[in-house]
């Protein structure tokens, strides 16, 4: 059994943020762009979790494929996820995807950038369900370099 529901640009934030305070084991962001904006709200939140023990492990796009003033935000953000305690995966090849899982029960997808948006119109869909959590886990093959729960 599972549920479903939408949310945009407007609405995410305060359900995300929701479901990353009830984590108790792992957090994966998947997500090509990261800003020092978007970040700053997010910090504290990582932090809360990391000292909660939980495991948080960001896959982002390869700061070397950004746009120059890109490139030096996310590399500055990416040392600074690091020095907190997140696990941060650097893709090549003009990684895009935007999702998360949490606790390998909800899934997060759509179209927002989560570690980077600011202006644009977006949507994510909320999916609480193991078996699509554990099936987005599976198909991105996650496994190769997360342990189990």
């Amino acid at each position: 059994m599972f549920s479903s529901s939408l949310y945009d640009e407007t609405t995410f934030y305060d359900q995300f943020t929701r479901d990353l305070l009830h984590c108790s084991s792992e957090v994966v962001i998947d997500c090509p762009f990261i800003t020092s904006e978007r970040t700053r709200t997010l910090y504290p939140i990582f932090e809360r979790l990391i000292n909660r023990g939980i495991r948080v492990y960001v896959f982002t796009r390869d700061p070397k494929e950004h746009l120059e003033s890109m490139e030096d935000q996310s590399e500055s953000e990416i040392r600074r996820f690091e020095q907190l305690g997140v696990q941060v995966f650097l893709c090549l090849g003009n990684h895009h995807r935007k999702l998360a899982i949490l606790d390998r029960q909800i899934l997060w997808e759509g179209s927002l950038n989560i570690l980077s948006q600011t202006y644009s119109r977006e949507i994510m869909r909320r999916i609480d369900g193991q078996d699509y959590a554990i099936e987005m886990f599976n198909f991105l093959r996650l496994n190769r370099f997360i342990g189990g729960l």
